[in-house]
Order: structure tokens, then C-alpha cells, then sequence
């Protein structure tokens, strides 16, 4: 009887210390979450201020595209990045387009003719690019 009894003080022992870890661990992960989540909310709030778009060195149409892109005032009007195909080729979301600059002025080549920079972001929102 005593060896039974030493035995379940044992097992309800190392119970409790199963118990006691599994707690310990809950609250490590729940820790761990908040620290998650605060970080991803840092990260985005990081990605709104730092320049977000690197030129390709030598390229004075990618040096004045990125200019333009990590300047521009209102960030979440840029949901769709330019992305760089080659010297004055870009992708914008799913258009491609030829870029220029002209007089130091960035212009897009739309159709027969060329457009600012500011004008075709106007008119190329990212619900008409997606369609």
C-alpha cells in the first residue's frame, strides 16, 4: 500500500509540474504574441516613413524615379509600386509602361504622346490597373 501510494505522489507530482510548465509556456506564448503584433505594427509604421524604393546605380531614369517615389507626399496612394524591368521599362502593377525624363521632368509614355508622372498615377488607380 505504501509503495502504491509513494507511486501516486509521484505521478501527481510530476502532474502538477506538467501542469505548472504548460502554464508557464501558455503565458510565454501569449507574451510572445503581444511582442508579434507589436513589432508587425512598428514594421508598418516604419515601412510609411523610410524611403521605399532603392535605384539601380547608374541609371539617371531609376535615380529619378525612386526621387520621385520616396518624396512623394501621400504613400498610400502608392499601393502599386513601379518595378523596374529594364532602363526605361517599368512595371506598374499589371501595366507596362516606357518612362522618360524629360528636362528633368519624369514623363510616362502613354499612347502616342507622354504624360507627368503626377497625371498617370492620377488616372492609373490601383482598382482601374487591377481590372
Amino acid at each position: 500500500m505504501n509503495v502504491a501510494s509513494d507511486y501516486m505522489l509521484t505521478l501527481e507530482d510530476k502532474v502538477y509540474s506538467a501542469n505548472k510548465t504548460s502554464l508557464d509556456l501558455l503565458r510565454q506564448i501569449r507574451q510572445d504574441e503581444e511582442e508579434i503584433a507589436h513589432l508587425k505594427s512598428y514594421i508598418l509604421d516604419l515601412k510609411s516613413r523610410i524611403a521605399i524604393y532603392l535605384p539601380v546605380k547608374g541609371c539617371p531614369i531609376d535615380l529619378k524615379v525612386a526621387e520621385y517615389i520616396n518624396n512623394y507626399p501621400d504613400r498610400a496612394k502608392l499601393k502599386i509600386m513601379f518595378m523596374r524591368e529594364s532602363s526605361g521599362v517599368y512595371e506598374f502593377g499589371s501595366k507596362r509602361i516606357q518612362v522618360e525624363v524629360i528636362q528633368n521632368k519624369i514623363k510616362i509614355r502613354v499612347g502616342g504622346g507622354n504624360m507627368s508622372i503626377d497625371e498617370f498615377i492620377d488616372q492609373y488607380t490601383p482598382v482601374e490597373l487591377e481590372k
